[in-house]
């Protein structure tokens, strides 16, 4: 069952402060949650967490990951200026690039990070744009096809078509990145790879990475190059439905060991360090976005208008995403009314929740929407002229603090020129 991080009369406190909707984390969640993931990789001594900025590009939520160790995952300019704006330094960054401009990876060299290639070809990019390629090197992998674990312990099938993405180079591609990057004077290289989006698996970890150990263990041979670390990306996943298990991360770290020791420790490879870029996983069940009910409407169905909408929390719309709902106060009532959960937006398919067992509710009730805190604030818009709300903290020692002030209407007609 899924219960929020916060009380009704702390969400109506907050309320009285901040005007909903709201996003709010959890700060002693996130704390707790890395350090979990640190723990589970303590076996491997150059392990590094670079969160995915791109899920909740936050300042304050950065500087909270970067004191439990974490660096950062930036996949764009601006993401990279806040990164650096958060006092992420030099290897703490890693940038991976996709359609990349070229004063993206100027700025990326600039500050000394980690830069990741998409594409064989943005090797001249980046020769054009730096003048020279750095001494430590990434790459990333897509070995086409369909990646599929089959059925896991857990009872989830994990499948997705890797060779359908943009993303990634071939192993002939690969290969021949690693030998014109050395020529060129890199001196150590890494490897990445993503199959697999928010995997409901504790295998999906080990089955990844089985297949870039041996990866590393063949580039090494047929290249020479000098391989230091592997970059596991994401697809660690979450239940956002409450009858789905959670992954136990102690329990993929253990198998991702046991891939390393088979695989990598006997090809005189046992100090290759690991990262991870996870977002969702480290985010998204610490972040709730507070709502109040507006309106009822009682038609063909019985509808529950609410002050938030797709512009605050873009996924049930983009792609029929399940989001949790617990209507504040009734945690324990009985889920026994019907109803789709709307927002104002002029787009049928703003809703939070369709034909949701839920308990009655009344105007002015407060809802909590789980697992928020990845991909939630992240993706807002201004369709229809609705502004992007605010987004808060709820501190280990209970105090709530603002990191990010809603919008305004200034600040939507702020870039217009006017004739």
């Amino acid at each position: 069952m899924k219960r929020p991080f916060l009380t009704l009369q702390q969400a109506e406190d907050i309320a009285a402060r901040y005007p909903t909707p709201f996003h709010i984390y959890d700060e002693r969640g996130i704390r707790d949650n890395a350090r979990r993931l640190y723990r589970a990789f303590a076996w491997n001594p150059g392990f590094r967490e670079y969160f995915a900025v791109k899920a909740t590009p936050t300042p304050g939520i950065l500087k909270i990951l970067k004191e439990e160790g974490c660096g950062v995952d930036c996949s764009s300019l601006t993401e990279l200026m806040m990164s650096d704006r958060c006092g992420f330094r030099g290897e703490e960054i890693m940038f991976s690039s996709n359609d990349t401009p070229g004063e993206e990876f100027a700025l990326a060299a600039r500050l000394g990070a980690i830069i990741n290639l998409d594409d064989i070809s943005h090797i001249d990019t980046l020769l054009s744009a730096v003048g020279s390629v750095p001494r430590k090197i990434c790459c990333r992998f897509n070995p086409g096809g369909t990646f599929q674990l089959g059925e896991s312990k857990e009872g989830f099938q994990v499948m997705d078509s890797p060779g359908d993405a943009k993303y990634g180079m071939t192993r002939s591609q690969i290969a021949q990145a690693y030998r014109r990057l050395k020529e060129l004077g890199a001196e150590e290289f890494g490897i990445h790879a993503f199959l697999a989006s928010n995997t409901l698996s504790n295998e999906y970890y080990p089955a990844l990475a089985r297949i870039l150990f041996q990866l590393a263990v063949e580039l090494k041979e047929e290249t020479g190059a000098h391989i230091t670390f592997i970059n596991l990306s994401g697809g660690v996943g979450v239940p956002y439905r409450p009858e789905q298990p959670a992954n136990d991360i102690e329990r993929i770290g253990e198998g991702v060991r046991r891939a390393y020791e088979e695989l990598l420790v006997p090809a005189g490879m046992g100090d290759v360090a690991l990262c991870t870029e996870l977002g969702r996983f480290m985010l998204a069940p610490y972040g709730h976005l507070i709502t109040r009910v507006l309106h009822e409407k009682h038609t063909y169905k019985d509808y529950i208008g609410v002050d938030a909408c797709a512009a605050n929390l873009m996924r049930p719309a983009m792609y029929g995403a399940y989001h949790h709902i617990t209507v504040l106060g009734k945690e324990d009532a009985p889920c026994d009314h019907k109803y789709d959960v709307t927002g104002a937006l002029c787009e049928n398919n703003d809703k939070f929740a369709v034909d949701r067992m839920l308990p009655e509710i009344a105007v002015g009730d407060l809802l909590a929407i789980h697992d928020t805190g990845a991909h939630g604030h992240a993706m807002g818009y201004q369709y229809n002229g609705r502004l992007r709300s605010a987004e808060l903290l709820l501190r280990e020692d209970g105090s709530v603090r603002l990191l990010r002030r809603a919008e305004t209407p200034e600040d939507y007609f702020a870039t217009v020129v006017w004739e």
